[in-house]
């Protein structure tokens, strides 16, 4: 698949010829039979980390309870890099857990406020100020099983401190904008965080990563799950305190920070005083809360693409500047999108409420990846949670009793759910696969695009796609979202230096209506993408 210039440059001329360029303004593609597009592994964006979920909060009582060939079964779908017999992946090979940190509500039970069991959470602390590890263990066993499947990272989080320390004894808040933590105990909730990570370092699974604060815009008072807000400063506070603990413990984890509860908080004003342009608040250097290179504290912030896909212009937008914001700090810090599931109300499909384990929604969660890791720069993006037993669009893989789920605590299924039921493979699971399986931490996105420039709102409605490399094996991937309703002919070509790929064909991996990472094979100069569905191609580059 060499392409010289000359070839390049005739092939754009042809389709000048045949189709009119797009002016941004009709959402109908106008270049019906081919799209000339173009790959340069030379130019380097940014570097990944990965693809990653939370086990909040359904795999406390999946791990714990059910049969353990379920629980091994669901661990190969999220986690195994592993191939079926016909070539296509046996899962989805995450390379990212995000393991929750308790505060202790599971204890407390129905004094704990939160009237659904699913929503607390066990705490390794205990009231007289001892330790139980044997707390969280259906948590403890997906992490481990995480492990053994060749999970690359792990990222410890926290979204209330111990009840034991807040100011209410409750793990929600009673109100205002700090963290509800009781005077004096910012210290003690530091060396609890330290000690929690402490004990994984010494059971050979590591937290790579401690997350101290959650979504910290948000007030908490309502006592529907564990929560707490916290202000810049209280942020900062908890920073300086955790930092040295860890340094001290001799530890490699780095926290990152501030789990932004929508993106606009990232990189300006959006009515949160006290708890908004953060990037700001945290990386630059005459900010009073200016945490940038203490010991174990990553460059990155991490925030949440909640709110802000329901329409194109704001899909587009809220990313197009969070990342020339963060092209201001030149890179340093990078961005994380670190929590994504379906909370609003759209024209595509529907809100969140109704499970869909189709190919709808799992089109819709595609798109919004591919915009926040091309136009936001995103090194990391995760979904919310892995397991989910509502009746709601909120996870990968979906429990039930042989119906669509529960919709609340009350649900005659909600207790038996906890020890046994079915699971099933959603198409969003898979899709989320044509990222994570393929593209892995270390790989590069390189520049890429349509050699006749298409806008992006014109791209979110029919053909998407976006590349990257190992540095090390030469591997080239190139994951396309095909959004219409009309296959897509792709013609590849390169800019800057020619290149090719090896044996001119690439493997294909097809999510769609009928297929889950379906393995194939394509003529690298005979590209076609199929209506409504997510190809990812892999080859070697010479």
């Amino acid at each position: 698949m060499k392409i010289s210039w000359a070839v390049l440059f005739s092939s754009i001329f042809l389709l000048f010829s045949s189709c009119e360029k797009d002016s941004g303004g009709n959402n109908e593609d106008p270049n019906k039979e081919g799209d000339l597009i173009f790959v340069d592994p030379s130019v380097e964006m940014q570097e990944m980390e990965g693809f990653g979920a939370s086990d909040s909060w359904r795999v406390q009582f999946v791990g714990k309870n059910w049969p353990l060939e379920k629980r091994n079964a669901m661990a190969d779908l999220l986690f195994s890099k592993d191939l079926k017999e016909d070539g296509s992946p046996e899962g989805i090979g995450l390379s990212l857990w995000r393991f929750y940190i308790g505060a202790g509500s599971a204890e407390q039970g129905v004094e704990s406020d939160i009237q659904n069991s699913w929503r607390r959470a066990e705490c390794f602390l205990t009231e007289d100020g001892s330790y139980d590890w044997s707390k969280q263990q259906g948590q403890q066993w997906f992490l481990q099983a995480a492990k053994e499947r060749g999970l690359e990272s792990v990222l410890g989080y926290a979204i209330s401190p111990p009840v034991y320390y807040t100011k209410n004894g409750k793990a929600y808040s009673p109100g205002g904008n700090n963290i509800n933590l009781d005077a004096g105990r910012m210290n003690d909730y530091a060396e609890f965080l330290a000690t929690v990570s402490e004990h994984f370092q010494n059971q050979g699974i590591p937290f790579d990563y401690l997350s101290p604060v959650n979504e910290p815009q948000w007030d908490w008072e309502s006592p529907g799950q564990e929560g707490s807000p916290a202000t810049n400063q209280d942020i900062a506070g908890l920073v300086r305190e955790l930092s040295p603990k860890l340094h001290e413990k001799g530890l490699q984890t780095q926290i990152i920070l501030p789990e932004a509860a929508e993106l606009q908080f990232l990189y300006g004003e959006n009515g949160k005083p006290e708890r908004q342009n953060q990037m700001e608040a945290f990386f630059s250097a005459t900010s009073p809360d200016y945490i940038g290179g203490m010991n174990n504290v990553k460059d990155v912030v991490l925030g949440h693409s909640y709110f802000t896909t329901a329409n194109i212009p704001t899909l587009i937008g809220v990313r197009q500047n969070l990342g020339r914001k963060l092209n201001t700090f030149g890179g340093a810090p990078g961005y994380w999108q670190s929590e994504f599931c379906i909370l609003e109300n759209t024209d595509d499909i529907g809100g969140g409420w109704g499970r869909d384990l189709g190919i709808g929604t799992a089109l819709y969660v595609a798109r919004v990846i591919h915009f926040d890791l091309t136009l936001a720069n995103a090194q990391s993006w995760s979904w919310w949670t892995a397991l989910s037993q509502y009746d709601y669009k909120d996870g990968l893989i979906y429990l039930d009793n042989g119906n669509d789920g529960i919709n609340g605590p009350h649900h005659p299924d909600s207790e038996t759910l906890k020890m046994d039921g079915f699971y099933r493979e959603s198409k969003l699971l898979w899709a989320l696969g044509n990222f994570s399986r393929f593209i892995r931490p270390g790989m590069v996105r390189v520049k890429s695009g349509f050699s006749i420039p298409k806008s992006e709102e014109l791209q979110a409605s029919n053909l998407m796609f976006s590349a990257y490399k190992d540095p090390q094996s030469g591997k080239l991937v190139v994951v396309f979202v095909n959004y219409s309703e009309r296959d897509k002919q792709v013609n590849i070509g390169s800019l800057g230096e020619a290149f090719s790929v090896e044996g001119n064909v690439f493997d294909s991996y097809t999510t769609s209506a009928s297929q889950d990472l379906q393995k194939g094979t394509m003529p690298a100069d005979e590209i076609t993408i199929g209506k409504r569905s997510v190809v990812t191609l892999v080859g070697m580059i010479n």
